[in-house]
């Protein structure tokens, strides 16, 4: 059984739903899965853990919540290179481009991409769940 952690930061509760709907669908694939508030997380847990999905939504000018997910985040990073990691979040402006800019980040760090990141703007609707879902069918 693989171990899976679904770490996130959430504003307005978009991106937490879409945490749960990684979560639900890690543990359909039979992974044992911890959900965990970026501010409960850090690079001493990776190692704990198969494969870790980070979910952030964007903000400001499209790029990572800067006072907790980030600094987290950049902690991580030392602990990616062969690392199975996804990416998910949601925006509610522009074009995706913090997913792509934290992509070629987790991909120059050596982690190892699951699958296709999922974006969704706003709340997650039903098809935005199911991918959701699949990712972290992905990361079990």
């Amino acid at each position: 059984m693989s171990k899976v952690a679904v770490v996130y930061w959430s504003g307005t509760g978009n991106t937490q739903a879409m945490a749960d709907a990684v979560a639900a669908g890690a543990q359909e694939a039979g992974a044992e899965v911890q959900v965990l508030e970026a501010s409960s997380f850090g690079a001493d847990q990776m190692d704990a853990y198969d494969a870790v999905a980070f979910g952030c939504p964007s903000m400001g000018s499209e790029q990572l919540e800067e006072s907790e997910f980030e600094p987290m985040f950049t902690d991580c990073e030392a602990k990616l290179s062969g690392k199975k990691i996804a990416l998910f979040g949601s925006y509610g402006w522009g074009d995706g481009e913090w997913m792509r800019n934290w992509e070629q980040t987790c991909t120059d760090d050596g982690a190892v991409l699951a699958c296709d990141s999922v974006i969704c703007n706003e709340a997650p609707d039903d098809d935005a769940v199911e991918a959701c879902k699949a990712l972290g069918k992905a990361l079990a």
